[in-house]
């Protein structure tokens, strides 16, 4: 199991952003530049999260983006569910009733599978932003 790249990368480009938001709008290129991400592979992940209003986009010359929140408000999970697929540890389809086997029952460990997927999307959903920020999560 691993978190997609797009996930990842989103989580670094918010953690950078709410980081440089007291400056004012943040241009991508910055973020771009300090995270050594592609420029063009960050503009399709800001759409992605603005979309979903975790960002807000700035124009003109002074442009860039901002947070339209507190990062104490914004989680990780938000942004990885934005940015990427719902993280998820079954290989069943997303249908409730239906199981992965041929027989369309589930497997013997369908729920272990079902559990560990629902405890990260849990941890993800407890750290904030402004958690990351600080260095608050346990090790």
């Amino acid at each position: 199991m691993k978190l997609g790249t797009r996930g990842r990368y989103a989580v670094m480009a918010m953690v950078d952003l709410a980081e440089s938001s007291h400056k004012g709008p943040v241009p991508l290129s910055e973020i771009a530049n300090r995270q050594e991400i592609s420029l063009s592979y960050l503009e399709q992940l800001f759409g992605k999260l603005r979309q979903q209003g975790l960002v807000q986009s700035v124009r003109g010359s002074t442009g860039g983006y901002i947070l339209p929140r507190s990062a104490s408000l914004i989680s990780v999970a938000d942004i990885v569910s934005a940015a990427d697929k719902p993280f998820k540890a079954t290989r069943c389809s997303s249908s409730k009733q239906e199981g992965c086997l041929q027989s369309k029952s589930r497997c013997k460990v369908h729920h272990l599978w079902e559990e560990l997927g629902s405890q990260i999307n849990g941890f993800l959903q407890s750290i904030s932003l402004q958690d990351v920020l600080e260095n608050k999560i346990q090790k």
